[in-house]
C-alpha cells in the first residue's frame, strides 16, 4: 500500500518549513503598534513635564513614518483606512507634545484631510471605540493648539459621535458598558474617574494589558505599578510597542487550533503538549492572562478538554457571568464575536450532567451568532466564514478533513486582526502554516485515492460488485475512513475500516431485500460452520456471528409483522447497525496493543453501547419514511406506537433526539476521561470519529440514500487537490 508520494527535495523543503513552525513556538512575534506607542510615547519624565519618559518610542515614530504620511502596519488594507487615521492623528499628537518632527506633524495632517471621508464609509473596519478615541484625540489637539485640517461640520460630527456612544454606555450602567469605557479611558479625557479606572488593574501593573490605556493612566496618576508595566513591555518589545501584553497564552492557544484546523497538528505533537501543560498549570492557577479574557478562556477550555486534560466547566462559567456576559459583550466591543465563537465551540464540549450553565451558553451564544450573522455585523470575512460553518456542523457531527479543507481554502497567511488598532501576529498567520497544510493535504489525499483504486479492485475481485441487491458503497466508507483518520501512518486502519464496512453493507442488503428467508437461514448457517473451525479472530467472528443473528431476527419480525417491545428492538438494533465488524478491526491497527481484557472490559462494552444506541436512532429518526415504506419497525415507529393517542410523530422524534444527544454527551465523556481508563485514548477516538460520521451523514436527511451532498463531500476528501495557485489568486 506504500507509493512515492514526493521527490526527496519537496521532502526536505517540507521539513525545513517544519522545523521553521516548531521555532515558532518558543518566541511570540507581534507587529508594532503605532497607535500604542504614540501613548507610551506620551508619557512624561518625572523629573520633567517637557520631555518624554521614554525617548526611544519618541525616535520610533520618527522613523517608521510612511510615505503617504501616515502611521499604520505596512503594506495596509484599503479597508484600514480609518484605523490609520486614528493610529496617525495619535502620533501627530505625540509629536506635537514634545514639539518635535514638524515635518512629520504636517505630512501627517495632510494624509487626515486626504482620507478623512472614510470615517463614513461603512465598508471600512473600525477600531474598537474608534468614536469615543478619535473624538477624544480631536479634543486633545484643541487643547494642544494644534489645528486639525478639518470643516467645523466634520469636527461636530466626530464630537456628536463620541457623545451618543459614551450615553449609550452610561445609559446601560452595567459592568461591561463601564470597563469598556475605561478600556478606552485614552479618548475619554476630562470625562474620566481614575480612581474607578484603577480598579481594573491587573497584577503586571497593566489597565487590561493594553499599553494605550496604560500609558494614559500613568501620565495622569504617576502609578508605579504602570511603570512598572510599560518598563516590562519596552525591555521585551523594544521601542515599538505591540498592541496588547502579555498575548503569549492566547497566542500558543491559537497556534494550536490552526495546525488542527489545517491537519498538520500531528508534526508538532512534542510542542502541542509542551503548550498544553503549562496552559494547564496556568488553568489551575487562574492566570489573569486566561481568566480575564473570553477568547482565552473559552479556547484554553476546548483545546485542554478535548486534549484529555481534566478541567471543569466551572472556571468558564464563572468567568462568563462575572462578566454579565451579555451585556458586556452585545453592543460593546466590536471585536467580541471572535470570542462568543469560541465560548460557543467550548460550550458544545458538555460532558456531565451539572454542566448545564454551559448548556446555557450554547443556546445564548449560538442565538448572538446567528443574529450578528443576520444583521451583517461582522466586518472579517474569514470570520464570517468560520462562524457558518461551526453553526452548520457542530462539534459532534464535523469530520476533520473536511474542516481542514475548507479551512486551507479560506487561510490568509497575512491575516490582519482589529482591536483599538489593526495588527498581526505571524505565529498565528503566516505562510508556512498554509503551504504545509496544502502540501499535507494533496499528499494524503494522492495515497488514499490510491487505496481506493486498489480497495475497488479488490470489490471486483472478489464479485461484489455483481450482486445486484447490494449498494456499492467502496467510495462512502473510504471517505468516512479518510475524513476522520488521514494520515499515511493510518492507511491500514483505512482499508480495514473499507472493506469491512463493505461487506456490512452486503449483508444489511442481503437480509433487507436480497435473499429468502431459506437463503439467510443458509448464510448463517455456513458462517456457523466457519467460525467453529477459526480461532484467529475470536472477538471479530463474535461480532460478526450476532450481526447475522439480529438481522435475521429483525427480518423475521418484517416477515411476520411482528411488532415488538423497545427493549426487544433496541437488543437487536443497536447490534444489527453494524458498527462492531468495522470498528473492532480498525481499532487493532491503530498501534496500541489491545489485551482480551481491554476488549471485555466494561469500559470498552460501554463505548460501544453508547456509540451504536446514537448510530441506531440517528438511523431510525431520519431514515423512517423510507424504513415504513418497507414495513420495517423502527423507534421511531415503536415509540409512537407505545405512547398511543397522547404521542405525535413530533413528540416521539424530539424524545429520540434527547436520547442521541444523552448518549453522544457520556460517550464524550468516556473518550476524554483518562483517569481509570483502560481503553488507550487512540482506541476511544476511533468511537468518536465514526459518531461523527453518523451524526454527519444523518445531520439532515438520511445520507446513505440521498447522493448529492455526499457525493460532494467525497469529491473534495478523495479527488479534488487543493491549487495553491488559485487560494493566493483569491
Amino acid at each position: 500500500w506504500t507509493i512515492r508520494l514526493t521527490n526527496p527535495s519537496c521532502m526536505q523543503r517540507v521539513d525545513v518549513t517544519k522545523e521553521r513552525i516548531k521555532k515558532m513556538f518558543d518566541k511570540v512575534e507581534l507587529s508594532v503598534s503605532s497607535y500604542d506607542t504614540a501613548w507610551v510615547a506620551m508619557v512624561p519624565s518625572p523629573s520633567s513635564s517637557h520631555a518624554p519618559l521614554f525617548p526611544g518610542c519618541v525616535k520610533w515614530l520618527l522613523d517608521n513614518q510612511h510615505p503617504d504620511g501616515s502611521w499604520s502596519l505596512p503594506c495596509r488594507n484599503s479597508l484600514l483606512t480609518k484605523d490609520a487615521l486614528s493610529s496617525t492623528l495619535a502620533c501627530i499628537l505625540s509629536l506635537k507634545r514634545w514639539d518635535i518632527g514638524e515635518g512629520h506633524v504636517k505630512k501627517g495632517l495632510h494624509f487626515i484631510k486626504s482620507n478623512f471621508a472614510s470615517i463614513y464609509d461603512e465598508r471600512q473596519y473600525s477600531p474598537i471605540g474608534f468614536d469615543i478615541i478619535f473624538s477624544g484625540m480631536v479634543e486633545y489637539a484643541r487643547d494642544m493648539d494644534l489645528v486639525l485640517p478639518l470643516a467645523p461640520k466634520d469636527l461636530d460630527a466626530v464630537l456628536r459621535n463620541r457623545d451618543l456612544e459614551i450615553e449609550r454606555c452610561y445609559l446601560s450602567n452595567s459592568k461591561g458598558s463601564k470597563a469598556y469605557l475605561a478600556y478606552l479611558s485614552e479618548g475619554m479625557g476630562k470625562l474620566n474617574d481614575w480612581k474607578s479606572i484603577m480598579a481594573y488593574q491587573r497584577k503586571n501593573g497593566s489597565l487590561f494589558n493594553s499599553p494605550s490605556t496604560t500609558a494614559a493612566a500613568l501620565t495622569h496618576l504617576e502609578d508605579c505599578n504602570c511603570l512598572n508595566y510599560l518598563n516590562t513591555l519596552l525591555e521585551n518589545f523594544g521601542d515599538g510597542v505591540p498592541i496588547i501584553y502579555p498575548m503569549d497564552a492566547y497566542i500558543r492557544l491559537s497556534m494550536i487550533d490552526n495546525l488542527e484546523k489545517l491537519g498538520i497538528d500531528r508534526h508538532f505533537k512534542n510542542e502541542i503538549k509542551r503548550v498544553l501543560d503549562e496552559i494547564h498549570r496556568q488553568w489551575l492557577q487562574k492566570a489573569e492572562e486566561i481568566v480575564l479574557d473570553l477568547t482565552t478562556c473559552a479556547l484554553a477550555f476546548r483545546l485542554l478538554r478535548t486534549h484529555g486534560y481534566d478541567v471543569s466547566s466551572e472556571l468558564l462559567i464563572e468567568f462568563v457571568e462575572k462578566a454579565e456576559c451579555i451585556n458586556s459583550i452585545e453592543g460593546h466591543c466590536r471585536d467580541t464575536t471572535g470570542g462568543v465563537l469560541e465560548l460557543f465551540k467550548a460550550s458544545q464540549l458538555v460532558i456531565c450532567p451539572h454542566e448545564a450553565a454551559l448548556e446555557e451558553q450554547n443556546s445564548w451564544s449560538r442565538e448572538f451568532l446567528q443574529c450578528k450573522l443576520r444583521n451583517g455585523e461582522i466586518q472579517d470575512s474569514n470570520l464570517t466564514k468560520e462562524v457558518i460553518h461551526a453553526l452548520n456542523f457542530p462539534y459532534h457531527a464535523s469530520l476533520d478533513r473536511i474542516v481542514n479543507k475548507a479551512y486551507l481554502k479560506d487561510y490568509d497567511g497575512n491575516r490582519v486582526q482589529i482591536a483599538k488598532s489593526s495588527y498581526c501576529c505571524s505565529n498565528i498567520s503566516n505562510e508556512d502554516f498554509r503551504n504545509l497544510g496544502v502540501q499535507d493535504f494533496n499528499s494524503c489525499q494522492l495515497l488514499q485515492e490510491h487505496e481506493l483504486k486498489q480497495l475497488e479492485s479488490w470489490e471486483t475481485e472478489c464479485r461484489l460488485d455483481k450482486l445486484k441487491f447490494s449498494r456499492r458503497k467502496v467510495a462512502v466508507s473510504q471517505f468516512a475512513a479518510s475524513a476522520t483518520n488521514s494520515s499515511p501512518e493510518r492507511s491500514d486502519v483505512r482499508i480495514s475500516w473499507v472493506k469491512h464496512a463493505v461487506l456490512a453493507y452486503m449483508i444489511d442488503d442481503f437480509f433487507d431485500v436480497g435473499s429468502s428467508k431459506e437463503e439467510q437461514e443458509n448464510l448463517i448457517d455456513l458462517f456457523d460452520k466457519y467460525a467453529s473451525s477459526n480461532f484467529d479472530f475470536p472477538f471479530l467472528t463474535i461480532e460478526w456471528k450476532d450481526l447475522l443473528k439480529s438481522m435475521w431476527v429483525e427480518a423475521e419480525w418484517t416477515r411476520d409483522k411482528i411488532v415488538s417491545t423497545m427493549d426487544e428492538y433496541m437488543s437487536a438494533a443497536i447490534v444489527s447497525i453494524a458498527l462492531g465488524p468495522i470498528i473492532l478491526p480498525a481499532m487493532y491497527l491503530l498501534g496500541p496493543k489491545l489485551s482480551e481484557e481491554v476488549i471485555r472490559s466494561s469500559e470498552y462494552q460501554e463505548l460501544f453501547k453508547l456509540l451504536c444506541i446514537c448510530g441506531r436512532l440517528l438511523n431510525d429518526v431520519q431514515s423512517d419514511e423510507r424504513e415504513t415504506e418497507e414495513g420495517k419497525l423502527s423507534a421511531l415507529v415503536l415509540h409512537t406506537i407505545r405512547g398511543g393517542d397522547t404521542i405525535t410523530k413530533e413528540d416521539s422524534i424530539k424524545a429520540l433526539k434527547d436520547c442521541i444527544n444523552e448518549n453522544r454527551k457520556k460517550l464524550l465523556r468516556m473518550v476524554l476521561q483518562s483517569e481509570g481508563s483502560v481503553v488507550p485514548r487512540a482506541c476511544k477516538d476511533l468511537f468518536w470519529d465514526m459518531s461523527q460520521v453518523l451524526h454527519l451523514v444523518y445531520h439532515k436527511v438520511d445520507g446513505f440514500t440521498s447522493a448529492s451532498e455526499m457525493a460532494n463531500a467525497i469529491s473534495e476528501v478523495l479527488y479534488k487537490p487543493i491549487d495553491l495557485k488559485t487560494i493566493l489568486d483569491k
